[in-house]
C-alpha cells in the first residue's frame, strides 16, 4: 500500500532541493558580479618643454577602477575645448618592465606654432574611458629656444667668511637674496649670521651683523641675527630680513640701524600688534604696492600679512599641514618657503612640502598653478619664486633646477637637472647647482641665485637664440 506521507515527504524534499539549488545559483551569481568603475585620472597641470611644434604633457592614474587599465595617454585639440579620444591622442605605456604604470609622460607632436591647445589625460578599462581635467597651453611663436648661461658671481665651493672682490669672497650657506633698484645684490649669509652686499662694482661687503648667532638690535655692526633667510626692500629703501632662528622680521634702515619690525622672539602663532605677534620659522618675505609685507611662516604652514601699520594677520592657510585649495584659512599649505607679490596684489608661493606653486589672490583665494604632492617630477621641493616684468614666474627647485612658468602655462627647465648636484657653470642642462635656495632679478633682467651648498651666488643670463 502506498504511503501518502512518504509521497508528501519526497515531494517536499524535492521542492526544498530546488529552492536551495536556486538560492545557491543566485549566491554564486552575486559573488561573481564585479562592481568596478572607470579609472580616476589626473592631467598633469602644465605643459613642459614647449616648442613651436611639440610639447610634453601626461597624467596620473589615481585609481584603476578595480580593473586593468588597457590604454592611457592624453587627447589634445586646438579647436575642441573638451578633447576626447576622437581627437589627437597619445598612446602611452600601461606596463613598464612588468610594473603597472601609475604616471605617464606624453609627447605631443605636429603642433601649430603660436596656438592655444586643450589637453586632458584619459584612461580606459573594461568599464569605459575616463578623463582628467582640461589643461591649456600655448605653443611658441617661433622655433627660438631660451639659452640660460650660468656663471659664478661671488663666492666659491669653500665655506667661510671673507669680504673683498666677488671672486675672492667667501660665504657660508647663503639662503636669501634680493636686488635693489640700483643693481646691488644683498645676501642672507645664513650660517655666518650676516647680511652681505655685492656692489655693482663686484665688491662684497658686510652691511649688518657681528657674526655671532643672537638677537640684538641697534647699530648694524653690533646687531645679531640667527640664520637669516628671506630679504625684501620697501619703497623707502629699507631692507627687511626674515630672521629665522629668532622667529622675527627685522628692519635695516639705509643708515644701518637694525630693529625688530614684527614678532616677539617666541616661536608660536599669534596675530595682532607687531610687538605681540609670534612666528615660527619665517622664510620668504615680499612687499605689495601698498606697503604690506607678506611672510611665508614656514613651520606654521601659514602665509601671514603685516600691514604698513604693523598689524599681523593670517592671510591664507592654517596650522594644519597638507594640500588643499580654498579661501583664506580654509586653504592648506605644507612648509611654504618663498613668495613674491605681483602688481595686482596676487601672492605666488613656493609651497615646498607640496612640490607646488600656489597663487593667492588679493581676496585670499588659493589655487595651484603648477605641481602637486603627486607630481614631484614636475617640481621637486621648490624653494623660491621671482617675477619678471611680463608676469613669467621663475622657480628655484631644490632638486637642482631653475625653471620658468610662463604666462602661457608652459614650464621650461632653464638650467640644472632634476636631482643632479654639483658645481658646474655653462648653459642649460649642463649647469649644476647644489641645493639652490633663492632667486632675484635685477632691473636688467639678470638672475642671481643663492646656491646654498656651493656657498656661492650664481649669475644667470637668459637669451633667446633662433
Amino acid at each position: 500500500m502506498k504511503n501518502p506521507y512518504l509521497r508528501i515527504y519526497i515531494l517536499s524534499a524535492i521542492f526544498l532541493s530546488v529552492i536551495l539549488i536556486n538560492q545557491g545559483c543566485k549566491k554564486a551569481d552575486t559573488s561573481s558580479t564585479f562592481a568596478g568603475t572607470v579609472p580616476t585620472i589626473t592631467t598633469v597641470s602644465v605643459a613642459s618643454n614647449v616648442t613651436s611644434t611639440t610639447a610634453q604633457s601626461g597624467g596620473i592614474i589615481n585609481s584603476s577602477g578595480g580593473d586593468y587599465v588597457t590604454a592611457d595617454g592624453v587627447c589634445y585639440s586646438s579647436t575642441n575645448q573638451l578633447p576626447t579620444t576622437a581627437d589627437n591622442i597619445t598612446k602611452d605605456s600601461v606596463v613598464s618592465n612588468g610594473v603597472v604604470v601609475t604616471q605617464f609622460t606624453s609627447k605631443l607632436i605636429n603642433l601649430t606654432p603660436n596656438t592655444v591647445y586643450y589637453v586632458r589625460a584619459y584612461g580606459t578599462n573594461s568599464f569605459g574611458t575616463a578623463y582628467g581635467s582640461v589643461v591649456t597651453f600655448t605653443t611658441s611663436a617661433t622655433s627660438s629656444t631660451p639659452i640660460a648661461t650660468v656663471s659664478t658671481f661671488a663666492g666659491s665651493a669653500t665655506a667661510g667668511y671673507l669680504n673683498g672682490t666677488a671672486a675672492n669672497a667667501l660665504f657660508n650657506n647663503p639662503q636669501g637674496i634680493v636686488a635693489d633698484s640700483k643693481g646691488n645684490i644683498y645676501v642672507s649669509d645664513s650660517y655666518n649670521n650676516y647680511i652681505r652686499e655685492i656692489t655693482t662694482a663686484g665688491v662684497v661687503v658686510t652691511i649688518a651683523g657681528n657674526g655671532a648667532a643672537g638677537y640684538t638690535d641697534g647699530p648694524a655692526a653690533s646687531a645679531q641675527f640667527y640664520a637669516p633667510q628671506g630679504l625684501a626692500f620697501d619703497a623707502a629703501g629699507n631692507l627687511y630680513v626674515a630672521d629665522l632662528g629668532n622667529n622675527v622680521i627685522r628692519k635695516i634702515t639705509a643708515t644701518g640701524v637694525v630693529s625688530t619690525f614684527a614678532g616677539n622672539g617666541t616661536a608660536g602663532y599669534v596675530d595682532g600688534a607687531a610687538t605681540v605677534a609670534e612666528f615660527n620659522g619665517p622664510h620668504g618675505i615680499a612687499f605689495d604696492k601698498q606697503g604690506n609685507l607678506y611672510v611665508a611662516d614656514r613651520t606654521n604652514s601659514i602665509i601671514r600679512e603685516i600691514t604698513s601699520a604693523g598689524v599681523v594677520s593670517s592671510f591664507a592657510g592654517s596650522k594644519v599641514t597638507g594640500y588643499l585649495d580654498g579661501t583664506g584659512t580654509a586653504a592648506v599649505f605644507n612648509k611654504p618657503n618663498g613668495l613674491i607679490v605681483d602688481g595686482s596684489g596676487n601672492v605666488y608661493v613656493a609651497d615646498q612640502g607640496n612640490s607646488a606653486i600656489r597663487k593667492i589672490t588679493s581676496a585670499g583665494v588659493v589655487t595651484t598653478l603648477v605641481g602637486s604632492p603627486s607630481q614631484t617630477t614636475i617640481l621637486n621641493f621648490p624653494t623660491s619664486v621671482a617675477l619678471d616684468a611680463k608676469g613669467n614666474i621663475y622657480i628655484v627647485d631644490e632638486s637642482g633646477r631653475i625653471l620658468e612658468y610662463s604666462t602661457t602655462n608652459a614650464l621650461y627647465s632653464l638650467a640644472g637637472g632634476y636631482n643632479v648636484s654639483g658645481f658646474v657653470n655653462g648653459t642649460n642642462a649642463n649647469v649644476q647647482f647644489n641645493n639652490p635656495q633663492a632667486i632675484a632679478i635685477d632691473a636688467n633682467g639678470i638672475f642671481y641665485i643663492a646656491d646654498q651648498y656651493n656657498n656661492a651666488i650664481r649669475k644667470m643670463i637668459v637669451t633667446i637664440v633662433p
